[in-house]
């Protein structure tokens, strides 16, 4: 069978007609195309709208096509009365129309239904005579045929009401309807087969949704896809899978930042993915120029922490960078990431311990919180809006999308606090201790970096740990994971046998393994606009940034290439 349809394509492309009919396959809502060279045909196919019948070929002059494979087979794609009911729609042959839907009735799942089809195909008959300026017509359709049906009065009452249009060009643009010229039937017709079961009549796009599901699916398969889908599957080839290689992946060192002269504690990047921040036990946070993966330079560096920078994050507005000290850090400072300038200092009392802090979404205010129990939130401008007390908090993070601030404590839970209502409620239970974690930017997983056992996924709507993941060194020392690459499908970690460790979401294994650093890699952070960029820092006051292969072997501060699992 297939054999004779690709006879029938080779044969009409030889005639020369391929051009036309890919032209009228387009205006049609349908394309094919086939493309030779020595050894090979590739023929791909698409389709765009819902006349999508045995007849598609046809309509690109394929007709004899369409007959041998439906001869061949023995069936066809849709029942013969929705064939007819399309034509006619798409004809604007109302009375036909209604015959044919009387056909498809006993198909209907709900007899409700029928009414519904009734009203759409009448408002269309209706707005088609108001545009031919048929308006005694239009008036006995609105009169006699839609309002008798009982259905939708509000827009009976707004059809109505367009019989004041004083032509068809200000009826099209107040009714915001494309009129019979502006694909206004074949939208009617979408509308309607929702009412029609998938067995009556071919979905709209269906070809199109099944291709683009199969390219989808094999991204999804796909270790090392970390690109966007193109908008269309033409970029994508049907005849053999879809398989990346680490071109496109962070998988070596190409710049090596050593301007810090203590061990590099924390890093982020900014989530426009412009700027990184990092924090050293230098007691200093630099400011590093990122729009270049091959020229990150030192955009600024801010002083006067008398501690250590254990801990710095971004404002969701790029505006704003907070730094946390260590254990006995009592004070936070907030800095203004493009000046350089202390916005605010919080300091409650030189007991306080606060070692990690989390932003709200409207830039303003922030959560500080540390070991020793103190839990506050505060306003950019310095204040102490309200306090949480007795809570002994190892790390903070917002949760997207919610008023809550997220917060591990030394109990090994995840919980959730709202300081508005001063509610809070439990998520996660570990057995051992949470020393770091980070929550997916769509605020559905939460990624946990638990003492001695490493790194645990978890979904923080079922409250179901989801993965373990395998490979890091993992002791009592803060080690900070991130998130990463296109829809951040990608996890990486530091370890504390030096290295970087990188998965797939879905997969426990690590997928590559990055060498560089000399000692303990505390944090990594993945750019979150250029997914082939990623940062590392470590005990070896190097912070590292990772991108694609270059064609020849990387020399740069004699790294190594990553090591594929």
């Amino acid at each position: 069978m297939w054999r004779t349809a690709l006879k029938t394509i080779t044969s009409r492309r030889r005639e020369g007609s391929w051009r036309n009919a890919t032209r009228r396959s387009y205006e049609s809502s349908a394309s094919i195309s086939a493309t030779w060279d020595s050894s090979k045909l590739s023929v791909s196919i698409a389709c765009f709208s819902s006349d999508v019948d045995v007849s598609s070929f046809g309509v690109v002059m394929l007709s004899g096509t369409v007959e041998e494979l439906v001869g061949e087979s023995g069936c066809s794609l849709e029942h013969p009365a929705a064939t007819k009911f399309r034509r006619h729609v798409l004809d604007g042959q109302w009375s036909q129309v209604f015959e044919a839907l009387e056909e498809l009735k006993p198909l209907l799942s709900d007899p409700e239904d029928n009414k519904k089809m009734i009203f759409l195909l009448l408002e269309q008959k209706y707005m088609e005579l108001l545009e031919s300026r048929q308006l005694m017509d239009a008036l006995c359709c609105l009169r006699n045929d839609i309002t008798p049906l009982k259905y939708d009065t509000a827009r009976v009452h707004k059809l109505s009401s367009y019989v004041m249009c004083g032509t068809a060009e200000e009826l099209r643009a107040v009714a915001g309807w494309p009129g019979v010229t502006g694909r206004s039937r074949e939208i009617l017709m979408e509308n309607l087969q929702a009412f029609l079961p998938a067995s009556a009549m071919l979905p709209p796009k269906r070809l199109l949704q099944l291709l683009n599901q199969a390219v989808q699916r094999q991204a999804d398969q796909c270790m090392f896809h970390n690109m966007q889908l193109e908008p269309g599957i033409e970029a994508y080839s049907l005849l053999t899978d879809h398989i990346c290689t680490n071109s496109q992946f962070p998988s070596e060192c190409v710049a090596t930042l050593g301007d810090h002269s203590d061990e590099v504690l924390h890093i982020s990047f900014s989530h426009n993915g412009n700027r990184l921040a990092s924090g050293s036990k230098d007691t200093s946070v630099i400011v590093w120029d990122t729009e270049d993966l091959h020229d990150v330079r030192k955009h600024r560096v801010l002083h006067g922490h008398p501690f250590s920078v254990a801990w710095v994050t971004w404002s969701p507005d790029d505006k704003y960078i907070i730094a946390c000290g260590e254990d006995e850090s009592s004070e936070v400072y907030v800095w203004t990431a493009e000046t350089g300038d202390l916005k605010c200092r919080i300091s409650q009392s030189v007991e306080d311990s606060l070692t990690t802090a989390a932003w709200y979404s409207d830039s303003r205010r922030f959560a500080v919180a540390g070991i020793k129990g103190q839990f506050y939130q505060c306003d950019i401008e310095g204040h102490i809006l309200e306090t949480w007390e007795g809570i002994r908090v190892q790390c903070l993070a917002s949760a997207p999308h919610s008023q809550s601030i997220l917060a591990a404590d030394n109990r090994m839970r995840l919980r959730a606090y709202n300081f508005s209502l001063l509610t809070d409620r439990s998520i996660i239970q570990e057995d051992r201790s949470i020393m770091s974690f980070c929550v997916s930017s769509d605020g559905r997983m939460a990624l946990l970096n638990i003492a001695s056992q490493g790194l645990h996924l978890w979904d923080l709507h079922d409250k179901t740990l989801v993965r373990q993941y395998q490979g890091i060194t993992q002791g009592y020392y803060t080690i900070h994971s991130c998130f990463g690459g296109v829809n951040e499908d990608f996890i990486a970690s530091g370890s504390e046998d030096n290295k970087v460790y990188i998965w797939h979401k879905r997969q426990e294994t690590p997928i590559l393994v990055l060498s560089g650093h000399t000692r303990t890699v505390n944090a990594v952070s993945w750019n979150p606009t250029h997914p082939s960029m990623l940062a590392s820092a470590g005990d070896d006051c190097y912070v590292k940034i990772w991108g694609p292969k270059q064609n020849k072997q990387s020399e740069s501060n004699g790294a190594r290439d990553g090591v594929l699992i």
